[in-house]
């Protein structure tokens, strides 16, 4: 990850970093770019689980945001303790990520811990958690996934920009 010394770091986390961090992450640099902040935001995700470290993202993550016309080419990796140092945002997909986030967060990290879904709040639907679709047939859940994470992303940023985060 390329940082610069005032970029703010962002990354998302879920389960096995397959399905919903990965989609998360891409949805929120292609928001990123389309406002033109490239260069002040720096987003990565990563795994709580090390069930498919080095692994591409689940076909069906990958052809949904084919169909929105996002290139996404990272391997599942594993949350280090470290990324609790780089990272200004960690952002969880489900309760069960937030805690996993909680409990290995260090008493040190000024990393602010959120759920992704805790950005919903206008959505079209009271969904308070980004499922994971992973067990789902064909790509119904995973289209889903990206309008969740669209919406999500898009409301995360403006309040990040804006620093009116409250945690």
């Amino acid at each position: 990850m390329n940082t610069t010394e005032n970029s703010k770091n962002v990354l998302m986390v879920c389960t096995d970093n397959i399905s919903r961090s990965p989609i998360a992450e891409a949805v929120l640099r292609d928001v990123i770019s389309k406002e033109g902040l490239q260069e002040e935001w720096q987003v990565d995700s990563a795994a709580i689980e090390g069930w498919h470290l080095g692994e591409k993202p689940d076909p069906r993550a990958l052809s949904v945001l084919g169909h929105h016309k996002i290139k996404y080419n990272d391997c599942a990796r594993r949350l280090d303790i470290d990324d609790f140092e780089k990272f200004d945002y960690i952002l969880g997909m489900d309760p069960s990520n937030m805690a996993s986030l909680r409990l290995l967060k260090p008493h040190y990290s000024n990393s602010k811990l959120l759920l992704l879904s805790d950005f919903l709040f206008g959505f079209k639907t009271n969904n308070r958690c980004i499922e994971d679709p992973y067990y789902e047939i064909g790509e119904d859940s995973f289209e889903k996934i990206y309008e969740q994470c669209h919406f999500a992303c898009s409301n995360f940023l403006k309040q990040a920009r804006h620093n009116q985060i409250i945690i």
